[in-house]
């Protein structure tokens, strides 16, 4: 069947932080939820459950653990227990719980730059010592791992490293090799990963999302694995989650960081996320398609009428990760166009090393809105 994602939904209306956030004639193109209305089967789970009427404590069901269980056999192949299981409000949450249940106060976490900026704030959220690794960005401008300097900045007191497959802010989805390589650094060094992989529905024809778990028993159960179909199916605002987590006893461990800290995932958020997995296949499928005609049309853009700016094709998400360093400008890129083109993006400094001058463009929205952007910023250039 056909879906619209050609309709730009009256958003401002709304409780919408990306849409509030700034005066109405800035056209937000930053935080990363998509301007798509869910698929109609989420919808119409959540209107059959409203109807119901009582809304009293929840508890997950067997069906939903079922849905999640079936969803990442058919999408990537990975046989998981129910039993592995735990529902978060959040990957944020999830991934700060993570490092709660990993380390200690003075330990250390390893995080890979640029990255999402809440990974770094989980070191003064625990009381940890951050450490970083920052990615390479090779001639192709596409990212990659420089393994060594990966080993090198692992000491004896760094406890959990954070991994974001696919990458958030680069768009890169990494290869079997590289996941691989990194997992048995952090064996090596008894290192917990934390694998944030809420992008890993998100990639385009030319890639493959692997999770980190799937590829050896013994890295399995040194993983803590999060994800949502909050990006996938454009439900954020309903706060659900799941981490799998196959060792026994990282598993309780992670239970007992929950306790009095973290509740439930709310009973509209376990509704959206049984219907998403169980229902929307089709619309994902259609999805992806629109997702990367609208990436290969930003980066033909961005490289041929946006003079001083480069892009590589993200692999995965639906955000462009923008290098502005040819710019002729005093002025963050951010502020410049924000000033000039009135074109609300990410800063790059938000996502820590390795992203000064650039800014992350989010084109998970009709093609008549990325366009607009787009050639606002292309008029603010040509003021040069």
């Amino acid at each position: 069947m056909p879906f619209d994602f050609d309709t730009l939904p009256d958003r401002r209306s709304t409780e919408s932080a990306k849409w509030r956030v700034y005066d109405e004639d800035v056209l937000p193109m930053w935080v990363a939820d998509m301007d798509f209305k869910s698929p109609e089967a989420v919808i119409q789970a959540i209107q059959d459950r409203v109807a119901h009427g009582v809304f009293g404590y929840p508890k997950p069901q067997e069906a939903l653990k079922e849905s999640v269980v079936a969803w990442l056999d058919r999408r990537h192949g990975w046989s998981v227990d129910p039993e592995h299981l735990i529902f978060v409000p959040g990957v944020v949450t999830g991934f700060n719980l993570a490092a709660h249940t990993a380390a200690q106060p003075g330990d250390g976490v390893l995080v890979q730059t640029p990255t999402y900026g809440p990974f770094l704030k989980v070191a003064d959220n625990v009381k940890l010592i951050q450490q970083e690794n920052e990615l390479i960005r090779g001639e192709d401008g596409q990212y990659a791992i420089d393994l060594d300097a990966f080993e090198a900045a692992i000491n004896e007191k760094t406890r959990i490293f954070m991994l974001c497959n696919p990458q958030n802010p680069t768009g890169r989805v990494f290869r079997k090799d590289e996941l691989e390589a990194m997992a048995e650094i952090c064996l090596r060094h008894n290192v917990i990963i934390c694998s944030d992989e809420i992008h890993g529905d998100l990639v385009f024809s030319e890639s493959k999302h692997i999770p980190i778990a799937l590829l050896d028993p013994e890295i399995a159960a040194n993983t803590i694995t999060l994800l949502a179909p909050s990006k996938t199916f454009n439900i954020a605002g309903l706060k659900a989650s799941i981490a799998v987590i196959e060792n026994d006893e990282l598993r309780q461990q992670y239970e007992i960081a929950k306790q009095g800290l973290v509740g439930w995932v709310n009973l509209l958020g376990q509704v959206a996320t049984q219907a998403s997995y169980e229902k929307g296949a089709a619309w994902l499928d259609a999805l992806l398609e629109y997702l990367q005609s609208n990436r290969d049309y930003v980066h033909d853009f961005v490289e041929e009428q946006l003079p001083g700016i480069s892009m590589a094709n993200p692999e995965g998400t639906y955000l462009a990760w923008l290098d502005c360093k040819g710019m002729d400008i005093e002025d963050k890129p951010c502020d410049f166009f924000m000033e000039n083109a009135r074109v609300a993006m990410n800063d790059g400094d938000w996502f820590g090393a390795g992203g000064e001058g650039h800014i992350r463009f989010n084109f998970g929205a009709p093609r008549s809105l990325v366009k607009e952007a787009l050639e606002k910023m292309k008029e603010a250039i040509a003021t040069l």
